[in-house]
């Protein structure tokens, strides 16, 4: 049950609906006015609140224009305001680096502003607010609380109530993360008792998911729905059809904790209706999660795999690829239970079979030579029966080696760019931080923390290169022909020249047979780049009614193709039995000195 997911969801929904209402229209004819100053930086203000959680790249670029502005007015306090809304619009971007950077940009000119009035401090609050958030992100959690305090102190001063609720919130999911629930929960009654002072309704009901959250986690699950189901009743009475579903789905997690699998599974479809309605994905897939996981507990591992196939259908369409571990385990369970079945089975006849053998034998004993003759055929079908099996076995592990590589390559490509690539981006993003703090004695210092921060950022590209490599998002997204294209692309064009040619591959192709021609197509271009020392390549691949023939071809240094050690090494095994596992040919044309030809063919019929 992810609360902080949906009441952060909340958050930005219930912010992007309090937002200015002005005519965006109207507003970017003042931004490109000649009316005063004021007004024009004000509607530059105005615009990019509106814009800073629906188009991240539109705010992003009115909010450089608005420095613009500001800088030539020596309207420091503007740009501030202007570089934490650009800031909030590359943080949901992705770019916490940036992000982070124009965010202390902000913080270093209201901390120098003199004689800050009460406006001002408000902003700067907010900042401490922001970076709060961002440390959160990164689970820097001491860095983040320290920033929620400076903002909560500012806001104390101001006696500002929806500012002392809001941090009282936000800080709240520190300490859940901690593992701090008393401390949370203090901190969200304290936002409840605030809300409920100012009649805010909404205030009231977001307090109380969040404590319901928490009253999951400890297994309090009467309280939790109780208050979820308070929370309910008063977005009922908003007529808030999105806060509406999201408290659906917290309810259908909390009693699915509790173990109660028949109201959960109802709360969980209510919410999907809703979600449905109002076209929201992401909490349609949240709450499939939900439901694999009911079905789970109760043993139907079949419809818990729908149910996470559902899921996983939604999240590629929301984020290119995110097959989730839970999946893969699932998955398998369900395939080791249908395995234990059929081999009860086969056990099954097989002892009725022996049973069977038996008597024919008795008989063959005591009979005539034409029983022994028809128990001679009969074994002769059981051992071609057993052949059968053996070589559908066989196959059947082939493919199943070949998915767990596949499998692999795209655990070891989720964990580089989840894993390493999120570290990597944490720490260009504690430079870029620590880059407006610190003063560089001279330019060249400068520079050389710049080239510091450059060495990072290459080498976070690095990892997001190597992980699509090994895990190739366009053949998830397009098919064959465009998947091979984009990998061409990536190719350095001033060694190799490489002309490729497709044909009758508009339509999409079994996965695995897809995922299987691209690994060779690829293998056979690694091994060009590493042994040939080729400047040119041909790659022709062509579907018509009898397959799939495909040739790849250069104009390097060749080899014997006699010579059967050549045959031995990873590479062209590879190729070879990808291509059997297909149930297709390949074919390797090759004379040292005149280039390499290696030709293959797949039929469309090959079972997969």
């Amino acid at each position: 049950m992810n609360y902080f997911t949906t009441t952060t969801i909340l958050i930005v929904f219930l912010s992007s609906s309090a937002i200015s209402q002005n005519n965006p229209d109207s507003l970017k004819q003042v931004m490109s006015s000649s009316k005063p100053y004021k007004e024009r930086i004000q509607a530059y203000l105005q615009y990019i609140e509106n814009f800073r959680l629906k188009d991240f790249d539109l705010a992003i670029e009115a909010g450089n224009e608005g420095l613009k502005l500001a800088r030539s007015n020596g309207d420091s306090v503007s740009v501030a305001e202007l570089k934490r809304h650009i800031g909030v619009a590359n943080y949901f971007n992705g770019n916490y680096n940036i992000a982070a950077k124009n965010y202390y940009d902000a913080v270093v000119i209201l901390e120098k502003t003199p004689d800050r009035h009460q406006e001002e401090n408000k902003k700067l609050a907010l900042v401490y607010n922001e970076i709060a958030k961002l440390y959160r992100k990164t689970r820097d959690l001491d860095r983040s609380l320290q920033n929620y305090d400076k903002a909560f102190t500012i806001f104390q001063q101001l006696n500002d109530s929806s500012g002392i609720s809001m941090i009282l919130n936000e800080s709240g999911v520190v300490f859940e993360y901690k593992g701090d629930y008393d401390e949370a929960i203090r901190r969200y009654g304290a936002s409840l008792k605030m809300a409920e002072a100012m009649h805010d309704e909404v205030g009231i009901s977001y307090a109380l998911s969040f404590i319901a959250g928490v009253q999951t986690i400890q297994k309090k699950f009467a309280e939790a729905e109780k208050n979820l189901l308070q929370a309910l009743e008063i977005r009922k009475n908003l007529k808030d059809s999105f806060a509406i579903a999201l408290t659906y789905s917290d309810l259908g997690a909390t009693l699915n904790a509790k173990g109660d699998a028949q109201k959960a599974a109802g709360y969980l479809n209510a919410s999907n209706e809703i979600a449905g309605k109002i076209h929201y994905p992401e909490l349609i897939s949240n709450n499939y999660n939900e439901l694999a996981s009911l079905s789970q507990k109760q043993g139907d591992y079949k419809k818990a795999l729908d149910y996470f196939e559902k899921k996983a259908i939604i999240r590629d369409s929301l984020f290119s690829l995110e097959k989730t571990k839970q999946i893969e385990e699932l998955h398998t369970r369900y395939e080791t239970v249908k395995k234990e079945q059929q081999i009860q089975q086969q056990q099954f006849r097989i002892t009725r079979q022996n049973f069977l053998i038996g008597i024919i034998i008795g008989l063959l004993l005591l009979g005539s030579l034409l029983g022994y003759s028809q128990y001679k055929r009969y074994k002769f079908r059981q051992q071609a029966r057993l052949k059968t099996e053996l070589i559908k076995q066989q196959e059947l592990a082939t493919k199943a080696i070949m998915v767990a590589e596949e499998t692999e390559r795209e655990r070891i490509a989720k964990d580089l760019h989840d894993g390493v690539g999120q570290m990597m981006s944490a720490a260009k993003m504690n430079l870029s931080a620590f880059e407006s703090e610190i003063k560089f004695a001279d330019a060249d210092q400068q520079l050389s923390f710049e080239k510091i921060i450059q060495l990072v950022d290459e080498s976070c590209k690095e990892v997001r290169q190597v992980s699509h490599n090994m895990m190739p998002n366009a053949l998830l997204k397009n098919n064959l022909a465009s998947a091979i294209a984009e990998f061409v692309d990536k190719l350095d064009k001033k060694t190799l020249q490489v002309h490729l040619y497709t044909e009758g591959l508009e339509e999409r192709l079994d996965f695995n047979t897809e995922t299987v021609l691209y690994r060779v197509i690829q293998e056979c271009v690694n091994n060009v780049i590493k042994h040939a020392r080729a400047s040119e390549l041909d790659i022709s691949v062509m579907k018509d009614k009898e397959g799939i023939s495909a040739t790849i071809e250069d104009n390097g240094t060749g080899f014997d193709t006699s010579d059967k050690e050549k045959f031995n090494g990873i590479g062209l095994k590879n190729i070879i039995t990808r291509v059997e596992f297909l149930k297709g040919t390949v074919d390797f044309d090759s004379t040292p000195g005149k280039g390499t030809l290696v030709a293959l063919h797949v039929p469309l019929n090959s079972g997969l």
